[in-house]
């Protein structure tokens, strides 16, 4: 099983490819994830990516395509795998076919989790997270036993700039601009599965489940 799972930000699909990749034995590669560790390692690609990173730069699709080969080339994604937000433009996803050529693979499925807007901005607006030990907690769906104090260490909680509702919105609006020309592509080559995001979890997996083809 080879899949990709696209979705904006806030839609659960890394919740949904974590555990759906634990269910069917496949590795989930989420390259937000990769490039951390591999900064974290000082590999080779780490350190060029950091490179990047210190500068306040974009890492470059050249640069996360290379690191998505080297993950590939392992051995247990020799039954296939989940590739977690990735690609999120038409050249990363041009680059990702020739790369699947070059290693002599294709893909299965692309499952994407499409959420309404209001319902992402209350997910991503409600995040809180501790300025001492780091833990998050969400208004809503996670809140802490104590308004505005981490349950781990008694920490105060703050929202992140990057949460609030301006910032949210825009990353919103970047990310569908980015996307609708990615979905048109994989759904004119017949790969393209579309997932209701914003029910229960349970039932958003097994609708991913469905759609993605995989054992029931």
């Amino acid at each position: 099983m080879r899949l990709i799972f696209l979705g904006p930000p806030g839609a659960g699909k890394g919740t949904q490819a974590r555990e759906l990749a634990l269910e069917w034995g496949v590795p989930q590669i989420a390259t937000g994830d990769m490039l951390r560790d591999a900064m974290a390692a000082g590999t080779p690609l780490g350190a060029e990516a950091k490179s990047y990173y210190d500068r306040g730069a974009l890492v470059p699709d050249e640069v996360i395509v290379r690191l998505i080969r080297e993950r590939l080339r392992a051995p247990d994604a020799g039954r296939g795998f989940i590739l977690d937000g990735f690609p999120r433009t038409l050249p990363q996803a041009e680059a990702l076919d020739r790369l699947l050529a070059e290693l002599g693979q294709s893909l299965d499925r692309v499952v994407y989790f499409g959420v309404a807007e209001s319902e992402l901005v209350r997910r991503l607006t409600g995040r809180r997270v501790c300025r001492s030990c780091g833990r998050t907690f969400h208004v809503v769906s996670a809140p802490p036993a104590r308004d505005g104090a981490c349950d781990r260490c008694g920490g105060a909680l703050y929202q992140r700039v990057d949460d609030g509702e301006d910032t949210v919105r825009n990353r919103l609006r970047v990310y569908e601009s980015q996307t609708a020309p990615l979905l048109a592509f994989y759904e004119g080559r017949g790969l393209l599965a579309r997932v209701a995001g914003d029910g229960p979890i349970d039932g958003v997996r097994a609708d991913a489940r469905k759609a993605a083809g995989g054992p029931r």
